[in-house]
């Protein structure tokens, strides 16, 4: 099952499920008022079942899909893949060192990447920053947690980069990752249960420019050197989340070192099971 936010045309806010095109509303009530709540039932599936309201069925092409988040922390995990650590230490001479440190560490490189209102969900901008020149999307599986850290659902996050503030320097990582409009998440949440095997879930990369593909690059989970229960452990550590959290686990494409964004540019990142999270670029 996919669960999804929207807004209507009438500015009338809600959660429903995603079947094929159409989008089928949840009845939500004072026990289950929000995603939140029905992401910490016993059976999430359930009670969005129970909630189902088939008779007011609407196509989603009618209604705006909004982030679904509500108000979790989203964090990231950096250097997960083997890609992703040679494109680090591309980075910078002087860093790679670190980078190839933490790929071969017991303790993995995790941190907070964006609050709510930083957030992009479908359709909406992402930033590159002002001060940067060299900026990449970077095409992610997404862990959806409620507040005891159970792995819950999935979604698609894109954890935009300034590769050129992390690589002057690896201690300017949050300004290189944590801004406004800084990740995309969406387009809804998957349930964990209606999820493909973990080695058979696929991640692909395409970059538009001028109506034209500029970058297109693929991988699979089976190629993360982590596991999600290795990644949650460690975000637990200490660590509490009342609302929830997600976690983006790192990416496997990573484009060229001579290719960044540029305003107008629109990014999509399809995920098998999830779908297809989709994002222009904007600067300024």
């Amino acid at each position: 099952m996919k669960l999804a936010k929207y807004r209507t045309a009438a500015g009338e806010h809600g959660v429903g499920s995603v079947v094929g095109d159409q989008l089928v509303p949840l009845a939500l009530n004072e026990v289950y008022a929000s995603l939140t709540d029905i992401l910490e039932a016993e059976i999430p599936g359930q009670v969005a079942g129970d909630l189902t309201d088939s008779s007011s069925q609407v196509a989603l092409a009618d209604v705006t899909l909004l982030a679904p988040i509500d108000a979790q922390e989203v964090w990231a995990a950096g250097v997960t893949y083997k890609r992703s650590k040679t494109a680090r230490m591309e980075e910078s001479e002087a860093a790679a060192s670190c980078y190839d440190r933490v790929y071969e560490s017991p303790r993995p490189e995790l941190f907070m990447k964006a609050t709510p209102h930083r957030v992009s969900g479908p359709g909406q901008p992402l930033r590159i920053r002002e001060d940067a020149e060299w900026n990449v999307p970077e095409p992610e599986l997404t862990l959806v947690m409620n507040s005891q850290l159970k792995l819950v659902a999935f979604t698609i996050g894109n954890d935009m980069s300034s590769r050129d503030i992390e690589g002057d320097n690896p201690l300017y990582l949050p300004q290189a990752k944590v801004y406004n409009q800084c990740a995309g998440v969406g387009p809804w949440i998957a349930l964990a249960t209606a999820m493909p095997p973990r080695e058979e879930i696929g991640i692909v990369l395409s970059i538009q420019r001028d109506g034209q593909v500029v970058f297109e690059g693929k991988t699979g989970i089976d190629q993360m050197a982590r596991t999600f229960e290795e990644l949650i452990g460690w975000l637990g550590r200490d660590n509490s989340f009342p609302a929830g959290a997600m976690l983006m686990t790192g990416t496997g494409v990573v484009p060229d070192s001579d290719f960044t964004l540029i305003a107008g540019d629109v990014v999509d990142i399809t995920i098998d099971g999830i779908g297809t999270l989709s994002n222009p670029i904007v600067q300024g």
